[in-house]
């Protein structure tokens, strides 16, 4: 069976990932049938480039992804791209779906980080209350 997985490379504590097509059998890094992109989590927002007709290819003959790897391939509209493409719609349709569809990620993605950065002003002004009231007046 063939899987699309992540492999590793990069150096000691910093992984780039390269997205390829393996069979399942294979070790993690070893041999690879076909390297359809990349995957560097360490940028804000994360790396992703990936060929999506070659993912496409893979998907269609029963490429199983992994589900890290379903995660990055929804994320770029390669999934979305398959699904219109099995649905008919024509190469322009498909083409303004995706670009629609990566539009709202990345704006899901940045308002994800305003709430985090929220939320962590909110906890610190909570404990600097919880110490002024834990404090003894003199």
């Amino acid at each position: 069976m063939v899987k699309i997985r992540l492999r590793r490379k990069g150096r000691s504590h910093y992984p780039i990932y390269d997205i390829v097509a393996v069979d399942s059998r294979q070790k993690r890094d070893g041999a690879y049938l076909e390297r359809l992109g990349y995957y560097d989590p360490h940028t804000k927002p994360s790396t992703i480039k990936v060929d999506p007709d070659r993912a496409v290819y893979w998907l269609n003959i029963g490429a199983q992804p992994t589900d890290m790897v379903r995660e990055l391939l929804s994320y770029e509209g390669v999934l979305l791209r398959r699904h219109l493409q099995f649905k008919g719609k024509t190469e322009f349709e498909i083409q303004e779906a995706v670009k629609e569809h990566k539009k709202i990620a990345v704006e899901r993605y940045f308002r994800r980080a305003e709430l985090r950065k929220k939320r962590i002003e909110t906890r610190e002004k909570e404990k600097q209350q919880q110490q002024s009231e834990e404090q003894p007046a003199q």
